[in-house]
């Protein structure tokens, strides 16, 4: 992608998630500069990869194949093993009318998938097997705002504006809007983008970045290289 592709999409992402009355954090809106200036007091930020997360899957073509996220807050992994401190995380999301995620499921997130306002999201949803693929002949079962929902593997799940499913470790998902681009907020277990992603295709979670202007804001792909994050 194009950076001045990524600038323009976070412009018009950023006026989406307002037309909804959702507000980003301060951070937001730090420049590169104000973001290399305080990275010794936003180490915790950083660490965490809190911010914003532009992918196209590393196929080039975010229109069709890609997704906008913005992570809001965040724990730490280890936190997980020790059964405290903070173990959640949440995120708010835009998919574009049309625009597929791509499949996948994680080892570890459970999430909450909630449709915040637009048009509807559909959601394909596979179980695993055993060996953590998809089971093609599995029933699916999941909860729709707590009330369990049974479904052929495969079928497509669709929620109107209000409505969410809960997705546990393994259950793959794959992800589009129907009717208009659709808000989509996330709240999950520790979120972990490096290591608990696994891609039924041979996909990339980040884009690479062709530097043909300065970036509005960092992405989190951007941090160990501007700010030195682990």
């Amino acid at each position: 992608m194009k950076r001045s592709e990524v600038n323009t999409i976070i412009q018009e992402a950023d006026a989406f998630i307002r037309s909804f009355g959702y507000i980003l954090p301060p951070f937001a809106y730090w420049s590169p500069d104000e973001f290399r200036q305080r990275a010794g007091e936003a180490r915790g930020l950083i660490d965490a990869r809190l911010g914003w997360d532009i992918t196209d899957f590393g196929l080039g073509n975010f229109p069709e194949r890609g997704l906008f996220l913005f992570t809001v807050r965040n724990g730490d992994p280890a936190d997980l093993a020790r059964g405290r401190g903070r173990l959640y995380a949440e995120k708010i999301m835009i998919s574009r009318r049309d625009q597929l995620c791509a499949m996948h499921r994680h080892d570890i997130k459970t999430e909450d998938i909630i449709n915040r306002g637009g048009g509807k999201l559909a959601l394909e949803l596979f179980m695993s097997d055993a060996e953590g693929n998809i089971d093609p002949d599995a029933e699916v079962q999941v909860e729709v705002d707590g009330v369990t929902r049974r479904m052929p593997p495969g079928d497509i799940l669709r929620l109107a504006p209000g409505e969410s499913v809960t997705l546990v470790a393994g259950v793959w998902h794959a992800f589009w809007a129907e009717e208009g681009d659709t808000l989509i907020g996330e709240v999950s277990t520790v979120n972990d983008d490096l290591t608990d992603n696994v891609f039924r295709d041979p996909v990339g979670r980040f884009a690479e970045i062709d530097e043909d202007e300065p970036p509005l804001h960092l992405l989190v792909s951007d941090y160990e290289r501007a700010l030195g994050a682990s």
